[in-house]
């Protein structure tokens, strides 16, 4: 084991603060207000998320997608239907969104429920991808059990001689809208004192309201 006193690493956050009136009118335009600020402050990666969805045995399981596209819709982001997630999706729609801007003293957390999009959604977004990205898609039966690094290897070879050009959209390529509920605006502050503020959609619209830390 490491010697690094994990108990004892902390920061006392003194970045910004978030206060009511600081809130936009909807939590899409403030999550987008957000996101401007954090992919011109870390650059790399920003619109990295942690998605979170539940097994047919009630056991969570987490991983780290990107953020393809955000509107009054909801959340957007691309994988292989087949995946674990994809799985776990079709069996239960709810799951749970985290952005975890550490630089930036901040976190958004989505509670929402995830739908397919469109087939032609779906299509536009894999044309656009890197010729290499879409031959992997190809070649990769995401989650499933492989013999060694070569089997992938081989398969992306196969892959590639079979379109050197263009690729075709995979059957199990797929991708999701997931609709918030509830949107949670986390910025760090000093003595633990963080701010928390959450909307929260009702029939009548969004609330907001403030969480203790």
């Amino acid at each position: 084991m490491s010697d690094l006193d994990l108990a004892a690493l902390r920061e006392d956050y003194a970045r910004d603060g978030l206060d009511e009136a600081d809130l936009a009118a909807d939590p899409i335009a403030m999550f987008g207000r957000w996101m401007g600020e954090a992919h011109e402050a870390i650059q790399h990666d920003a619109n990295a998320m942690v998605l979170s969805t539940v097994g047919a045995d009630g056991a969570p399981s987490s991983r780290v997608v990107l953020l393809k596209g955000v509107s009054d819709a909801g959340f957007v982001f691309f994988t292989n239907t087949g995946s674990r997630k994809g799985t776990e999706l079709a069996g239960d729609p709810r799951c749970a969104l985290l952005f975890p801007w550490h630089l930036l003293e901040r976190q958004v957390r989505v509670d929402g429920v995830a739908t397919p999009l469109p087939r032609e959604d779906v299509e536009a977004y894999f044309s656009s991808r890197p010729h290499g990205s879409q031959l992997g898609a190809v070649a990769s039966h995401q989650s499933q059990v492989v013999s060694g690094r070569a089997e992938l290897e081989t398969a992306y070879a196969e892959a590639e001689a079979r379109h050197p050009d263009d690729v075709p959209t995979p059957e199990e390529w797929g991708g999701y809208v997931v609709r918030p509920e509830v949107v949670e605006f986390w910025q760090g502050r000093t003595s633990r004192l963080h701010d928390r503020l959450v909307y929260r959609r009702l029939a009548s619209g969004w609330v907001t309201e403030r969480l203790a830390p």
